[in-house]
């Protein structure tokens, strides 16, 4: 629901920055790789190092990247199949790297081993909803439901992540965290039995 939303308004924020980068020749394949390396950079340097506050505004920062590339895609005429699964690959990889970067955190110098393997758990299951979602499309069914889309995963942790840099209690991340994974399994059974109900619905095969 965030995600379809804050889509729409992001859109139109970005379409003036979209332009201006067209006009000089930058592609949306090459926003969305620059994005990526951004979030991963961001995830994977700071979050380490405890700059939590400082890492989650570098990341969110560059995961505007993922809804300017698409304003950017649409307006050169771009868009296909190449860019959606680009986009969608490099999704997975920003994903990853800003659990993994938890993880290091909190497996390492930030001592809390709670909110690092709920911050574990929240990537495994975090993949799995997205697998679902693929391999259901892959196979001609619908599986786009559940309560924990990806834009909602992001921004929870996100923001709960800076405030914890800020000085607020690691255990309301681990709570979050921990809330996410339930989420995720959740939305993994929904799309379960959506698709399940899909196939019962389609004719026997001759």
């Amino acid at each position: 629901m965030l995600n379809r939303y804050a889509r729409a308004l992001f859109a139109r924020i970005f379409t003036p920055m979209a332009r201006f980068l067209l006009a000089r020749g930058v592609s949306a394949d090459a926003v969305t790789i620059v994005g990526t390396l951004g979030v991963s950079l961001g995830a994977l340097v700071l979050f380490p190092m405890g700059e939590l506050f400082w890492g989650t505004m570098v990341i969110t920062l560059f995961v505007f990247s993922d809804v300017l590339d698409g304003v950017m895609a649409r307006l050169a005429g771009t868009t296909g199949r190449w860019g959606n699964f680009l986009d969608s690959t490099l999704d997975r990889v920003q994903d990853a790297a800003v659990f993994l970067g938890l993880m290091l955190w909190f497996f390492g110098a930030g001592d809390f081993w709670i909110a690092g393997v709920a911050a574990g758990a929240s990537l495994a299951l975090g993949m799995l909803v997205s697998y679902v979602r693929a391999k259901a499309e892959s196979l001609g069914f619908e599986a786009n439901t559940g309560i924990a889309e990806r834009a909602e995963r992001l921004v929870s942790t996100l923001v709960f992540a800076g405030l914890t840099g800020l000085g607020l209690d690691p255990w309301f991340l681990a709570v979050v965290l921990m809330l996410l994974t339930v989420a995720s399994a959740v939305t993994v059974g929904q799309r379960m039995a959506t698709v399940y109900r899909q196939s019962r619905a389609q004719p026997p095969s001759s």
